[in-house]
């Protein structure tokens, strides 16, 4: 029998209780926190805490006064960590369609305003599938992030989850969250298994396919933030998954309708000069861009852009522009597939596709 979002709901409204009912650690966040966000953790309700089902940080840098949406925010535990980020001046909208997690996270909301030290609440919390953002009553343009941690893998139409969030978000706004991927495409035997779906596992998308799927929408360059394998120690599960490599991964994707699908080089450069908090010295753009404080640094057009046309602006001074360009971006971007082509017009050595 097909999966589908009732069984979604039994398993984290009914089979689920606290996050050791677990089977395995696909839905677990073991990563180092920054002082900040360990400062507000201490803070949240221990009963939000116990229902916590993420696989990683899905709080980016600079979120002051900015309005944001959580996806599947279940007991609202980065839903109010983003709240306490955002400040009096933000907004949260946090989406979950089980009702027992959203009776844990709105039971809650008074106590965390309280914590916070708020004299008015900038929370929320939605009933509603996050395949029907479109359903609920969110305006399109009108957010600036939007963050999901380990719960896109659940959906079952993630192509249309993606298309809602590029339609919610800014110009320039981004969408930030952590989720599984594994490394080859996944049978329908495994992905209707209500414990493997559940587990976040058998319904991870191929990397490449989440890619592809990522700029089908409009988001046409997706950076990868951290990635870390997936260890699996339940044993009946192993068995069944014998083969397949899972990773959680956190994405940034950016909606910029000037970003090209490669990393073109037009001899740009970008400075960075501070001024991000848990970054003063060095600000993590993705994988394959850390930047000094002070230093000035080569970038593609893409990249340039990601700074120069988000949040992100008054902290970079802007080196360059776009009107000379010079081809691929060195290391950054697909290699010339002529470069090995014969006197005769062969190709000498196979091409790599990427």
């Amino acid at each position: 029998m097909a999966i589908n979002h009732k069984d979604v709901q039994e398993y984290y409204g009914k089979t689920l209780q606290k996050s050791q009912d677990l089977k395995t650690n696909a839905c677990g966040t073991n990563i180092e926190y920054p002082k900040n966000i360990k400062s507000i953790l201490s803070t949240i309700h221990d009963e939000v805490m116990a229902k916590y089902y993420g696989c990683g940080l899905t709080i980016p840098n600079k979120l002051e006064g900015l309005k944001l949406l959580d996806l599947g925010s279940g007991s609202g535990r980065d839903s109010f960590l983003a709240s306490k980020l955002v400040g009096e001046t933000g907004y949260v909208v946090g989406v979950d369609m089980t009702d027992e997690q959203l009776e844990v996270a709105n039971k809650h909301v008074d106590y965390h305003m309280k914590q916070f030290g708020f004299s008015s609440k900038n929370i929320e919390f939605k009933k509603g599938n996050i395949e029907g953002l479109d359903e609920i009553g969110l305006k399109n343009d009108t957010f600036d992030v939007i963050i999901s941690n380990c719960v896109i893998n659940l959906s079952l139409n993630k192509e249309k989850v993606l298309r809602d969030c590029y339609s919610l978000l800014k110009e320039g706004g981004e969408m930030y969250f952590s989720d599984v991927y594994v490394n080859k495409r996944v049978p329908t035997e495994l992905v209707n298994d209500p414990v493997l779906y559940g587990e976040c596992l058998s319904g991870a998308l191929y990397w490449n396919d989440f890619e592809n799927l990522a700029r089908k929408v409009g988001f046409s360059d997706p950076r990868s933030v951290e990635a870390s394998r997936i260890t699996i120690e339940n044993k009946e599960v192993m068995a069944k998954l014998e083969g397949y490599e899972f990773y959680s991964v956190t994405y940034r994707l950016f909606k910029l309708k000037e970003l090209e699908p490669d990393c073109e080089d037009y001899g740009q450069a970008v400075i960075y000069k501070g001024g991000i908090e848990n970054a003063e010295s060095s600000f993590r753009l993705d994988n394959g861009h850390l930047f000094e404080k002070g230093r000035a640094v080569s970038v593609c057009g893409n990249t340039f852009l990601m700074l120069q046309q988000t949040r992100f602006k008054d902290h970079f001074e802007f080196i360059g522009n776009f009107e000379k360009h010079f081809g691929i971006f060195p290391g950054c971007g697909t290699t010339n597939p002529y470069a090995n082509l014969g006197s005769e017009g062969e190709i000498q050595q196979a091409q790599s596709c990427c």
